[in-house]
Order: C-alpha cells, then structure tokens, then sequence
C-alpha cells in the first residue's frame, strides 16, 4: 500500500546512469534556481517603505536612491558569485570557499548560515506567497497557515520527483511572474508618461523631511537588501548544470542579476511614483497593479503569478539545500544520510528534511513574513561577507593575472555586506538575536558529528603493521562496505575456515566500483571479489556467485 502510494507521488525510480539527464540547461536553471531572487522583488521595495514611512509618507522618495544602493551591492554580488563559479566549479559556494581560505570554523559558519538560510527560504517565501493570496481573496486570511503548509508538502513532493520533472513544472510559472511584472512596470511607464498619473500623488525627489537620520537611511538600505536574497544558490548548484557547467552556471548569474536589477527598480519607481504606502492586509504590489489596471482581470493576473513566484521561490531552497548538505556530510560534518541519492536520483533526505524543517517554522512564526524576512536576510549576509573574505584571501595568495581587479571587486562587496550585517544586528536585533545563539549551538554540532566520524574511522582504518588475528573456523562469504579493520579480521577469520573465499562488494556506480576494485587487488589480490552493480541504489539479494 505504501509502495504504491509512494510511486503514484513520487514516480518510478530511475537509474544511476540516468543522472546525466537530470542535469539542467540555462532556461530551466534560471527558473529554479532564481525564483527565490527573482520573487524578492514583490516584498524588497516593501521593506525599504515599511523602514520609511515609520518617518512619514513623505519619506517614501528616499526609496529611489536606497534602491540605487541595492543595485550596487547586487552588481559586486553578481561579479563575486561569477568569480566563485569558475574558481569552484564543484560547487559548495560560500562554505568551500570560506572553508579553503579563511578556516574550518568559518566554513561551517558558512555553511550552517546557508543551511538556516534555505529553511527560512522556504517559509519565508511560501508565507509570502500565502499573503499574496489572501490579498486578493481576503475571506482566506484565518488559513494562512494552514494554507502555507499544504503548499509546502506540495513542492517537496514536487522535488522529490526529480531535478527535471520539478523544473520542467516550475519554469512555466516563474516566467510567466517575469512576463505579468514587465506589463506591469512597462504599463505604469506609459500611463507616466502620458499623465494619466497625478503628480500629486509623490513629492519630488530631494524633498526635506524632518526626523530622517543617517541610522534611519541605513536600516532602510538593509531591509533593501532582502531582494539579495537567493543569488548565491547558483553558485552552490554548479553540478545540476549541463556541461560545461562552470559557463552555463554564470550565464544563468548574468541573466538572473539583470532580470532581477530590472524588476527591482520598476517596482521601486513606481511605488514612489504612485505614492504607495505599506498596508497590512495588501501588498505594494498588489496595490501597484490596482493603480494600474483597477481590480480586473489583468490585476488577478499579476496578484496570481506573484502568489506563484513567491511560493515556488521556495524551490531554490529545495534545489540548494540538499547540495549544499550532501557537500558538508561528504565531508563528516554532517550524517551520511544526506550523501544517498534517492530513487529520483536526487538527495531525497535533504528535500525531506528541509520540508519538515519549514513547516515546524511556519507553525511557530505563524506564517508572519515580516518576522522571518530579518532572520533570513542574516542569514544570507553572513556567508556573503565570508565568500567575499575568502576571495580576498585567495587573491592575495595566488595573484594570479588581473588579480588586483578581482580583489576590488571581492573587498567592495565585502565591506558593504559586513555594513549591511552590523546594521541588521544594530537596528533588528530583537529579531536576529536568535542567529548569535544558534550559529554557534550549530557549529558545535558539526564538530561533534565530524569527531565522531574521525573516531569510528580511526577505530576501522588498516594498519598494514598490525599482525593479523590467528584465528580457526569453517567458510564464509565476506560482504564489504569498504576497506576497514572489521573487513580484515573477517576476510582473516574466513581464510582460516578454508582457501575458497569470496568478498562481495555492492556498487552504485561505475566510477566508484573500479576504484574500489583497484584499491581491493593492492590490499588483498588473493581473495576473489565479486561487484554487484545496483542501478537503483538499493541492495538486493542474490542466490549464485559467479
């Protein structure tokens, strides 16, 4: 029953050399990899106004040049990322090269950062999405909730389908968003510029305004900065990219940053030309559109594909989550659960998890986007600022050519990410104080779970200067996992049995079976070894040996 139930969700399972079919092409890359960014355009120019109008509506104009500064950082953001990609075609992003060239410990800050940040990528965006709804259909308001976790068990059934499959679905919505948003910034640009729009409804630009301080105007300019959100899954994402993956990973960079860039400033420029203020039960851009279009049809279009975007921004969190996992567990800081691939070829522990994880989230946060999104945004700036470090450490140890360029560009990001973080932790700090607790608690985990595996290894490694066991019995077939002490005394103890002994050793992959091959002929070459193929990464039985 549960079989058939799994394979109704989740679809039959698909081989190991399959997973060169999984990978993806620019286009639908860009859809999966980049609806978390793309979709902080319907809620960033609402951070800067919230920060804003705390002042006065009048404020509103500050907007236009915060936005500005956003642009800036998203440009050092995109050449850094691009710089990562081709320096680290393996990908693991922040946390490889915080790892590399700033320390372990930076690493797993990195990396635990990142790992929080795509939980809260998924809960943040789908509660976001759930506002968008209930924007436009008010009577759902006392379901966000629920309606936010349902989505959720949604796409995590989605991912757990396949890279493919998932992208396939999701390309379709999230340019359809990119589409409904350039009508509506090239529509609000018309009706602009043939004054069907009142001046009166902004002040200009430079307009003095009384209780404005430099503190006000930067606490603004980071909660901008939540539309950064998301740019650097791209980075950590290389492998699922067709070959050559490096080329096509930063094509998808360039194009997801000038899409975003784009968005962005429409959406920003038209709020303060329309004079949009931040409500409770509506969104900027739901307001935007009404101005726009009035409540019809073209309005539900726009509200209807940001909702989408906004919940499946959710995806780029599934996509980078279980990567990212997989790259830390690959190296013993995390349970070697999350390096399995699942019968859908992807890291299916990862997808589970991550969804368990944002649901617990949702619950607690009650679905309020406005205080998640800070925790989110530290959560993202934290392993900004030390990829940007550790680019700067690798310049000035390799200088290789144009190195001088490159480390410009690594250390503008990074003095204007560690900015935008003080600012976070000054101006937010009863939300983010959650983030000086747990990074550490979570680091310290990884340790642990890095120790443990140190031990168990040492406890199993061969040392070829041990003398073996003398040991008297009868014959045994040795099953093998790899090449350890516990493989030793058992292929010891079966010699003793009788000289007709056979190692079975279960592979799941060509590459993995001849290495592990050449590895058993140079440790023990007079006991035959028998591979057994497993496409389906699952261990089955079997009656004759060969």
């Amino acid at each position: 029953m549960l079989s058939s139930l799994k394979r109704l969700l989740i679809g039959r399972p698909l081989k190991s050399t399959d997973l060169g079919e999984q990978k993806l092409n620019i286009l639908k890359a860009l859809a999966i990899l980049s609806s978390d960014a793309l979709s902080s355009v319907a809620y960033g120019t609402e951070q800067i106004l919230i920060v804003l109008v705390s002042i006065s509506v009048i404020a509103a104009w500050y907007s236009v040049p915060i936005a500005v500064g956003v642009l800036f950082l998203l440009a050092a953001l995109i050449l850094s990322y691009r710089q990562i990609i081709f320096s680290y075609p393996q990908g693991g992003g922040a946390y490889l090269v915080s790892k590399e060239n700033l320390g372990e410990k930076a690493g797993l800050i990195a990396g635990g950062s990142l790992l929080v940040d795509y939980i809260l990528t998924v809960a943040v965006s789908v509660s976001a999405g759930t506002d968008a709804i209930t924007s436009a259909i008010p009577s759902l308001h006392a379901h966000t909730v629920s309606i936010a976790c349902i989505l959720v068990v949604v796409i995590t059934i989605l991912n757990l389908r396949g890279l493919t499959e998932s992208a396939t679905i999701l390309a379709y919505p999230v340019y359809l968003f990119v589409f409904a948003l350039f009508i509506l910034i090239g529509t609000g640009i018309v009706k602009m510029a043939t004054g069907h729009v009142s001046h009166g409804l902004h002040v200009p630009i430079g307009t003095p305004v009384q209780g404005v301080t430099l503190f006000l105007l930067l606490r603004a300019f980071a909660s901008g900065c939540s539309a950064l959100t998301g740019v650097e899954a791209i980075s950590n994402a290389i492998p699922n990219f067709k070959d050559p993956a490096p080329k096509n990973a930063a094509k998808t960079l360039i194009l997801m940053g000038s899409l975003l860039a784009v968005m962005f400033t429409g959406i920003t420029f038209l709020a303060y030309y329309y004079g949009i203020a931040p409500k409770h039960d509506e969104t900027v851009v739901s307001q935007i559109a009404k101005e726009t279009f009035g409540r019809n049809y073209l309005y539900y279009f726009i509200q209807g594909t940001t909702a989408l975007i906004l919940v499946l921004a959710a995806n780029t969190g599934f996509s980078a989550f279980p990567l990212l996992a997989y790259s830390m567990a690959k190296d013993k800081y995390m349970p070697r659960m999350f390096t399995i691939r699942g019968d859908r070829l992807g890291y299916s522990n990862g997808i589970v998890s991550l969804g368990i994880a944002s649901i617990l989230l949702i619950i607690i946060f009650q679905g309020q986007t406005d205080q998640l999104i800070p925790l989110y945004a530290v959560g993202v700036f934290i392993p900004f600022t030390l990829s940007q470090t550790g680019m700067i450490m690798k310049w000035i140890r390799e200088k290789p050519t144009g190195w001088v360029t490159r480390l410009s560009a690594n250390l503008i990001g990074a003095l204007i990410t560690f900015t935008v973080l003080v600012i976070f932790f000054l101006t937010k700090f009863g939300h983010v104080w959650f983030v000086v607790i747990f990074l550490p608690l979570i680091v310290l985990l990884f340790l642990r779970i890095h120790n443990h595996y140190q031990d168990v290894s040492e406890q199993l490694r061969v040392d070829s200067e041990e003398p073996a066991i003398p040991v008297e019995g009868n014959v045994i077939i040795v099953p093998v996992a790899g090449i350890t002490k516990v493989v030793g005394n058992s292929i010891n103890y079966a010699k003793t049995i009788t000289d007709k002994v056979y190692a079975v050793y279960v592979s799941f992959d060509r590459e993995d079976e001849k290495k592990f091959e050449e590895r058993w002929r140079q440790w023990h070459p007079e006991i035959r070894l028998i591979t057994l193929q497993s496409r389906y990464r699952r261990y089955a039985a079997t009656s004759e040996i060969y």
